[in-house]
This record gives C-alpha cells, structure tokens and sequence, in this order.
C-alpha cells in the first residue's frame, strides 16, 4: 500500500482554490507549482463550490456529520448485537437450572 500524505491545512486548500480563481495559469502548472495532484485541486475547487452553495451536494460540515453518524450507528449495532448474544446466553443458562 502506497504510503498516504497527511491532509493538507485548511489554510492551504483555501490560497490554492484562490489561486485557481484568481491566476491566469492553467491548472496543470499550478499543480506543479503546489505540488498538489491536478484531480486533487478540482475536489478541493468542487467542493468549495458547494459549500458556497453554487453547486449540488452535500457540504463539509454534513459530510462530517454522516460520517459521525454512520459510526455512531455502527457502534449501536455491535453493543444491540451484544446485548441480543448476552440475553440468549442468559436465557438458554436459566433452562438448565
């Protein structure tokens, strides 16, 4: 597995998207010139579209929170599937008494 870079600041996603707005130079250049993945700078320019509201799509933030929520459900499901396992367990104990 190809070793992952750690995510870029905030900070730095906000001057490159201004400078994809702002500069005359073709991405590709400025791609070169951050050291940033051409595809990398479309997401980062896509995404701030819709947390503006330009475009269609779910923002950081409620992204965010999906996933928060999608742990949180995943964690409630293995402690339901414990407490279901335990009740068996303590059911089937109190037959053979």
């Amino acid at each position: 597995m190809p070793p992952t870079r750690p995510p870029y600041p905030p900070e730095f996603k906000e001057e490159a998207i201004r400078l994809m707005r702002s500069s005359l130079k073709p991405l590709a250049q400025i791609s070169r010139e951050l050291d940033v993945s051409e595809q990398t700078l479309r997401n980062w320019r896509k995404q701030e579209e819709i947390d503006e509201g330009e475009r269609e799509g779910l923002t950081t933030d409620e992204k965010e929170e999906l996933g928060r929520l999608r742990r949180e459900n995943k964690v409630l499901r293995q402690e339901k599937e414990i407490l279901r396992k335990a009740t068996a367990f303590f059911a089937s104990e109190d037959g053979i008494r």
